[in-house]
């Protein structure tokens, strides 16, 4: 059966309720799902590259979870992908890792989906957005399968709402 590695980065996860459900759900599935949360593992910031490489390595499917934070990753995100993704690892002549890796993003994001548009309030889509990191797996030659996101995070969401997004993230995984 094959796995996926989901790199959970949430600042304040405790105080969380998409990307928390979120983990619940996928932990219920450990032959399926290992959830990785980098503000837990890392809460000083210092990052074990060769582990995570080799963490990596040991999974068939990446997934980067995360909520939109500025319109961008979280801090520690941004971080890990810097100092995990080197050349020779993940990219130049050598770097092969992500080869053909299929890797996604689950994104929760605090505002509605239709304010996500060129013609709304924040002039752009969550996929412009998410477009660096679509850009980052492409040059490292991964598999990018695109997002699944939770829009509107901040309006504190009915139960029967998230559940069926709950559901929905776990179809959007296994059809990695």
């Amino acid at each position: 059966m094959l796995k996926t590695l989901v790199i959970v980065a949430h600042p304040n996860l405790e105080t969380s309720v998409i990307n928390k459900r979120w983990i619940e759900e996928l932990q219920q599935y450990p032959e399926k799902y290992t959830v990785h949360e980098l503000y837990k593992i890392y809460p000083d910031g210092h990052i074990d590259v060769q582990q995570e490489q080799q963490l990596i390595e040991s999974h068939d499917h990446l997934v980067l979870q995360f909520p939109f934070y500025w319109f961008s990753s979280p801090p520690l995100l941004k971080q890990w992908l810097d100092e995990v993704f080197t050349y020779g690892w993940a990219y130049g002549s050598k770097g092969d890792k992500l080869q053909q890796r299929k890797v996604a993003l689950g994104v929760s994001a605090g505002i509605k989906e239709e304010d996500y548009a060129q013609e709304a309030k924040y002039r752009y889509t969550v996929e412009q957005m998410l477009s660096p990191l679509e850009t980052t797996f492409l040059y490292c030659g991964a598999d990018y399968r695109s997002f699944f996101a939770f829009y509107g995070a901040e309006h504190e969401p009915a139960a029967s709402d998230l559940e069926q997004n709950v559901q929905n993230y776990l179809r959007f995984m296994d059809n990695l």
